[in-house]
């Protein structure tokens, strides 16, 4: 496997591009991924009670058809608790880009992202649509859909089955509201692989609980979140079968293309100035281990140490004590970085200069050892800063 330059439209049959409409006073703000001919898609939806109408179709129409051949996508209004106008509005974004671009409005998905209930401006939304074309800039794509973020976030992969070069391309959007299965985030993964839908959703369900669900920025969950798969088939390998060993290759290419977008969503959290990854090792299940590093990364407490560069291992002992586990509190050790500073279950004397060398890069590392069975877990996160509550204090202001 092979990491390249490129966009969401590098895969054969995509073509993609965005524009500034009007949903947001600056930047752009609506963009669109068009096949050229329909593909195998799957899809994962918020875990949030409350789902945005732009999301229900989309689930609705993806779940009927296993097909898609385009997807709409605005930033800076939700389209979320809007009521029945809110779903009509949908229905009717839909409906405007399948004649936009003549195809069946059942092959065209929807999607939304930014402030909670206020109306689709659909004046704008339907001048927006009419300007779609096909072969644009497919870089814009990546800027048209982000909200407080503060950078693009691609990742493009290829690998060789057989003697066809397949290629895979990933964007997402996220930077709060993200805890703790995905959540305010939207990722669109392209594939010109030949795959069927069934085989698809199980590579996208597999990977999703190592990647995207393993992030956490505020505790937060959102009402818009989605990542939408789709493969068009037009390498012309032969069909990836589920739990062959094509399948293997396949779902590697997939967990690397959505853990790095996961760790560029962590990285670029509201106000972050740090990435921070938890690994927890020696757990007695996975569940466990996923447990503690989310508690680890979630709490307000180590975030808020990670970016005062403060080495106070006690709050990353607290958070592993928070958790409804078990695991033997006399034999835990703790890592910053590669420093041990709690070795088992005892204070270590550290060189002060060394760790704070550490506490001061972009990305902090902490490791957790509970020295109990063999399940291990990871789980990446970010500082929580003034600015995280600057961002979200006037968010609507």
């Amino acid at each position: 496997m092979e990491e390249i330059n490129g966009n969401i439209a590098s895969p054969l049959g995509f073509s993609a591009d965005g524009l500034h409409a009007g949903f947001k006073r600056k930047k752009l703000n609506f963009g669109w991924i068009v096949l050229e001919v329909p593909a195998s898609v799957a899809g994962i939806f918020t875990t949030n009670k409350i789902i945005a109408a732009p999301l229900v179709l989309t689930k609705q129409c993806i779940n009927k058809e296993n097909k898609i051949q385009a997807i709409v996508v605005n930033s800076g209004v939700a389209n979320s608790c809007t009521g029945e106008q809110g779903h009509k509005d949908a229905f009717r974004m839909q409906q405007l880009a399948a004649d936009k671009l003549h195809i069946k409005q059942q092959l065209v998905e929807v999607a939304s992202t930014g402030v909670i209930g206020k109306p689709m401006p659909m004046s704008i939304l339907e001048e927006a649509i009419s300007k779609i074309v096909v072969n644009g800039n497919a870089d814009d794509f990546a800027k048209a859909i982000l909200t407080t973020d503060k950078d693009t976030k691609t990742c493009v992969v290829t690998e060789h089955f057989n003697r066809d070069l397949v290629t895979m391309a990933g964007v997402a959007k996220g930077s709060g509201m993200i805890h703790p299965n995905m959540a305010t985030m939207l990722s669109f993964i392209t594939c010109d692989a030949n795959i069927n839908s069934k085989t698809l959703k199980h590579a996208l369900n597999e990977v999703v609980d190592v990647t995207f669900n393993q992030i956490t920025i505020d505790g937060d969950t959102s009402t818009n979140d989605m990542v939408v798969i789709m493969s068009n088939g037009c390498t012309n390998n032969k069909e990836i079968i589920h739990n062959s060993d094509d399948y293997e290759k396949f779902k590697r290419m997939l967990e690397h293309v959505m853990k790095d977008l996961a760790k560029k969503i962590a990285k670029d959290g509201e106000g972050a100035t740090k990435l921070i990854e938890v690994s927890v090792e020696g757990a007695r299940n996975s569940s466990a281990a996923k447990m503690i590093a989310k508690s680890i990364v979630g709490s307000s407490l180590v975030k808020t140490a990670i970016f005062g560069e403060d080495p106070n291992w006690g709050r990353i002992i607290a958070a592993v004590g928070h958790t409804d586990t078990h695991f033997n509190i006399d034999n835990i050790d703790i890592y910053i970085g590669h420093i041990p500073v709690l070795k088992p279950s005892s204070p270590i004397d550290y060189d002060n200069e060394e760790i704070q060398d550490i506490m001061s890069s972009g990305e902090v590392k902490i490791q957790i050892h509970l020295h109990n069975r063999d399940c291990n877990g990871k789980v990446w996160g970010c500082d929580l800063s003034y600015d995280y509550v600057k961002i979200n204090a006037l968010y609507t202001t």
